[in-house]
């Protein structure tokens, strides 16, 4: 955990692209017109009728009306349904910083815009640094959910001062909009915005514990593209928060550039 205090260790950088991976969306195909149903040919000739039983029924006057032929009945085939509206996305669903999913194996690089959020300020050692992150994520969403405030991003944390012993952090949870005349939720939580600018993604998808060997590779990358970055970091949690051994943990972590 000592990697992410002012001295990052350098090591030989994994990373070869600086440059923000899009991925445009798939071409949607127009589903095909259903071939239109064949038409059943106009009769030309008189309809055939089934000859009677026995003694043939009395020729009709001229004033009755002739018994129409029974029409033949065309089976048409069964419309295709129109393809289902996809479910509309819920008012709650948590996105990340960077909106596009990201990448493990490369370097993302883009704008990050400020939105609303609730702020918890706290200070930990790097020995308890996976428990008090969770607590204080636990916090936000508890007070957010008493408030009926739905969260909209992933829950993040902005390292505002590290040392060898431990650290100042602000941990986040952006949500849609401040109340109207509100500067806290409680006396502990503030409103405040998530960063803004621009800034370098970089991904770590194993436990917490192992995030030491992410924060090298990220002091590698910097120090080959030659780029000064601020002091503080930004750790933002995909995943849920579980214990700091498990190996499917993910975190999202942004570098911004002085």
């Amino acid at each position: 955990m000592r990697l992410r205090s002012s001295h990052f260790v350098l090591v030989l950088a994994l990373c070869s692209s600086v440059a923000l991976a899009q991925t445009p969306p798939a071409a949607s195909t127009p589903p095909a017109d259903p071939a239109p149903a064949a038409q059943a040919p106009a009769s030309s000739g008189p309809a055939v009728s089934t000859p009677a039983p026995a003694a043939a029924a009395p020729a009709p006057s001229s004033s009755e009306t002739p018994a129409q032929p029974q029409q033949s009945t065309t089976v048409q085939p069964a419309p295709t349904p129109a393809p289902a509206n996809p479910a509309p996305a819920q008012q709650t669903a948590r996105t990340t910083l960077f909106p596009n999913p990201s990448d493990p194996t490369g370097v993302e690089e883009g704008v990050l815009t400020a939105k609303p959020a609730v702020v918890l300020a706290g200070t930990s050692t790097w020995d308890e640094a996976f428990d008090s992150l969770k607590n204080a994520v636990a916090k936000l969403d508890g007070e957010l959910k008493k408030a009926g405030i739905s969260p909209t991003g992933r829950p993040l944390t902005i390292f505002v001062d590290t040392d060898d012993n431990g650290f100042k952090f602000e941990a986040m949870i952006p949500i849609a909009q401040v109340p109207e005349g509100k500067t806290e939720l409680t006396p502990e939580i503030k409103f405040g915005k998530t960063p803004e600018g621009k800034a370098f993604r970089f991904v770590h998808k194993d436990a917490y514990d192992e995030i030491d060997g992410t924060y090298e590779t990220i002091t590698a990358y910097l120090d080959i593209k030659e780029i000064v970055a601020k002091d503080a970091f930004i750790e933002e949690y995909v995943s849920e928060f579980t214990d700091s051994q498990d190996t499917n943990f993910e975190v999202n972590i942004y570098v911004q550039p002085k």
